[in-house]
């Protein structure tokens, strides 16, 4: 049944085939508030039709009154049913025209920002360029948002991105993958490695003292996946005089160990945040299982935040 285009004359119809649906995804596109109400309530209303189809399936039917006559005017019956129930206030087309709200509008932001963040070059490079444009958060198919930053990330951002951006001239490593990985690792500068007195260490990245390390160490206690169970140990990481030697000693340990050869691959070669996280993962950077999915998170949010900020 294909209704064509959405209107007044029509509100009463219901979407019930591939091509009422794609009137309806073409009607949302306009990102009007009547169009996307509109669409709203035809996306409730194919959901109730399914769900009061799937209620009479299950339902046990005698095979005495059955006929294919039968059958067409209870579906009818349903589809008026279905059309009746949606639109109410408060109700499901209220959340998904919500959502397809927000969905219009961060799409359109996004689109603005990658422009101007395109044309600004923040740091100077083609691989920066590259890796914002591929790894820019973005709305999904099922209606999953990016949050916006918070102004705690932003002022992180903003705190290290001069000395992210020194590091990245000289190692190719972008500003944003170092900066997320700083954030992420720290909660956004709230949990910073201290030494016992309280003094910061500087050690912004989690990398931990080993035997060839000489320099200062904090000790503190940190949380290990052991075969995926989460066990508080006493740890010694590194220290450092100040936030520059902590991204250069990072970079140094990307771009010359051969157990990050493919997440130097990944950074230098214009690899989108996802790639970059997983070849970290994949070389045991980390313990937690869920590292690269919430490494990459960190740092598609703080593209979005330089994105803002240029």
């Amino acid at each position: 049944m294909g209704y064509g285009s959405i209107s007044p004359s029509n509100a009463q119809s219901l979407a019930a085939d591939a091509q009422s649906l794609g009137n309806l995804k073409m009607e949302a596109g306009k990102n009007t508030p009547a169009s996307i109400k509109e669409t709203a309530k035809q996306f409730e209303s194919l959901f109730m039709r399914e769900l009061i189809k799937s209620m009479r399936e299950a339902t046990m039917k005698s095979g005495m009154l059955d006929s294919a006559g039968g059958d067409l005017g209870t579906d009818l019956l349903d589809q008026q049913f279905a059309v009746q129930m949606s639109g109410q206030p408060g109700g499901l087309s209220d959340m998904i025209a919500l959502q397809l709200t927000r969905q219009m509008a961060g799409t359109t932001k996004d689109a603005t920002a990658g422009a101007a963040g395109q044309s600004a070059s923040p740091v100077g490079t083609t691989k920066f360029t590259k890796a914002a444009t591929t790894s820019a958060p973005s709305t999904s198919a099922v209606g999953k948002t990016a949050r916006a930053p918070t102004e705690g990330q932003s002022n992180f951002v903003q705190q290290h991105s001069d000395v992210a951006g020194e590091v990245e001239k000289a190692t190719g490593i972008p500003a944003s993958f170092m900066l997320g990985q700083a954030g992420h690792e720290t909660g956004w500068g709230k949990f910073e490695i201290k030494h016992k007195g309280g003094a910061s260490s500087h050690n912004l990245f989690g990398i931990k003292a080993g035997a060839g390390w000489t320099g200062k160490v904090a000790e503190v206690t940190t949380t290990e996946f052991v075969d995926g169970v989460a066990t508080k140990k006493l740890a010694k990481f590194r220290a450092y005089d100040t936030y520059a030697d902590a991204f250069k000693d990072y970079a140094r340990m990307i771009t010359e160990s051969p157990r990050y050869a493919k997440a130097k691959a990944m950074s230098q070669t214009g690899g989108t945040a996802q790639s970059f996280a997983s070849g970290l993962q994949q070389a045991g950077y980390a313990t937690d299982p869920n590292y690269a999915a919430k490494l990459s998170r960190a740092i598609n949010t703080t593209l979005q935040i330089r994105r803002a900020q240029a």
